[in-house]
């Protein structure tokens, strides 16, 4: 990188590394709900909602079905708040930057894990807010991280999409079950939830499953994650800029608190010495074409519909097979528990691999850095002509992902798995990497959070997929066929930015002939 010297270089791998710890152990805990419900159980929560009944041979049994429900809702509201209000936070970042945003998550994060360490069996109506805080607060943690791949251009791409997979990646959640024995039919209605959440799970809460195993109190490991938020404190003026990373990136560009700055000015630091403001300062004409770009015109451009309709329908996919994952184990194996369990198993230990898929989607954006550019090609058209196989290959993906889940032949469920955790991968990073590349930066809070926001609404058509699905007496074949063929409206986006680009190189060769001519 010019003008970057040693310090420079290790405090920017410093900040790539500790947020990437950041992003997995800490931005998406809330998404390790279903391994703290073990916990939450054993501690009494909700457990006066549990009611006897009878069994299949006149015995007597405890349903528990309503304090299920509770938990179910509990994290029902949480996920929708992570994406819903994804869009004021957005906001939120682009116009006060990345200092207030991080110190407004840390709040959050930190009431919420209080909050959940100061609740009781008394008090188990605590985990409905904290829950929505640790979601909130988390999923800035993800946003303000996600520029930190302007620091390193020529790999930008592969560490935004390797962030989202670190938030994304999975835990060993089914192996903890098995290991436990708690696949029993009593627990029939907790492993239907799990399936539904293990495709998000972290490994912080499953850590605190096991660490509860091991008798550290919940209220000690949740005060642990509370006394961590120095840390978050410490990166927060340290590792990471007052308010944006610009992109491109100039020379020399310094960021966080210097020894050798009595101040705490983010800038570019000239040969001269004298600290100047790259943030808001255009650096090309490229740039300052781009930034010219209103919230408005991203807003109604057809990049921003395509885009949308590409990353709703492929999440409605993917939550409609998490959703109905357990019943369909159930029919294809006629109940047998122990082959359920085998299934639920693999499944677990492919989401194990989600971090590693991430970053081969930023690769595919980012091979052609270092190459040169065709004579009047910005490097935004480059980025963007980089992204149609990114799209291409994601749309595809889902496409054969959905083929394989809609086929009733248990054995190729395997090969399932593997393509749903690389298509998960590749879609939430790629969703976040497309919108850096084509919006200018000063919008990208508002536009990820928008889309998010949107893309959530959308996923509640999965309610009625699943009330049809019980219609049709527990068989999803047919909501299957019909999701796949809803899958192929994805490839209209990669098409529609392939025939953008090559119109705006048939344009340039035009007026490169012109100008020859004349």
């Amino acid at each position: 990188m010019p003008g970057s010297g040693s310090g420079l270089s290790v405090q920017r791998c410093l900040t790539f590394t500790t947020g990437l710890v950041e992003c997995l152990c800490f931005a998406g805990a809330v998404f390790g709900w279903a391994s703290l419900v073990f916990v939450l159980k054993e501690e009494g929560y909700f457990s006066s909602l549990c009611v006897n009944g009878t069994g299949v041979n006149g015995t007597l049994v405890l349903d528990c079905a309503g304090q299920d429900e509770q938990f179910s809702l509990i994290f029902t509201i949480a996920s929708f708040m992570n994406n819903f209000l994804t869009l004021p936070n957005g906001f939120l970042f682009d116009r006060f930057g990345t200092t207030v945003t991080r110190l407004y998550g840390i709040f959050l994060y930190t009431i919420g894990t209080v909050m959940v360490a100061f609740s009781t069996s008394a008090l188990a109506i605590l985990l409905f807010p904290a829950l929505s805080l640790l979601a909130v607060g988390g999923i800035l943690f993800l946003m303000t991280n996600m520029q930190v791949g302007n620091l390193f251009g020529s790999r930008r791409s592969t560490i935004i999409t390797l962030y989202n997979g670190a938030f994304d990646s999975s835990s060993a959640l089914f192996l903890v079950i098995k290991v436990r024995n708690i696949y029993t039919q009593k627990n029939q209605q907790d492993i239907l939830m799990l399936s539904r959440v293990a495709m998000i799970t972290t490994t912080s809460l499953l850590l605190l499953q096991l660490l509860h195993e091991r008798g550290i109190a919940l209220r000690s490991s949740f005060l642990f994650l509370s006394a961590c938020s120095v840390v978050h404190l410490l990166r927060t003026f340290f590792l990471l800029p007052r308010k944006l990373i610009p992109y491109p990136l100039p020379d020399n560009y310094t960021y966080g608190i210097t020894c050798d700055k009595s101040d705490n000015r983010i800038g570019e630091v000239a040969e001269n010495g004298d600290a100047q403001k790259v943030e808001e300062v255009p650096l090309n004409k490229d740039a300052s074409a781009k930034q010219e770009k209103s919230f408005r015109d991203c807003l109604l451009s057809r990049f921003f519909m395509w885009h949308l309709l590409w990353l709703s329908v492929m999440q409605l996919r993917h939550y409609l097979f998490i959703g109905t994952l357990n019943p369909m184990l159930q029919r294809l194996t006629a109940g047998e528990s122990s082959l359920v369990s085998q299934y639920t198993n693999a499944f677990a230990i492919t989401q194990l691999c989600g971090v590693l898929c991430a970053p081969w989607n930023g690769l595919i954006m980012d091979r052609h850095k270092g190459k040169p550019r065709a004579e009047g090609e910005s490097e935004q058209e480059v980025d963007l002509r980089a992204t149609v196989l990114s799209l291409f290959l994601t749309a595809l993906q889902c496409l054969l992902f959905s083929i394989c889940a809609s086929t009733p032949y248990l054995p190729l469920q395997y090969l399932t798995f593997i393509l749903q955790v690389l298509n998960r991968s590749f879609l939430y990073g790629g969703n976040a990497a497309f919108i850096s590349v084509a919006f200018p930066s000063c919008h990208f809070g508002k536009l990820y959070g928008l889309v998010m926001a949107l893309s959530a609404v959308f996923s509640l058509l999965q309610y009625p997929c699943f009330a049809l699905v019980k219609v049709l007496d527990g068989d999803p074949l047919y909501v299957n066929i019909g999701l796949t063929l809803l899958s192929l409206l994805a490839f209209i986006h990669p098409l529609s930015v392939y025939l953008h680009c090559r119109s705006d190189s048939s344009q340039r060769v035009k007026n490169k002939a012109m100008t020859q001519s004349s």
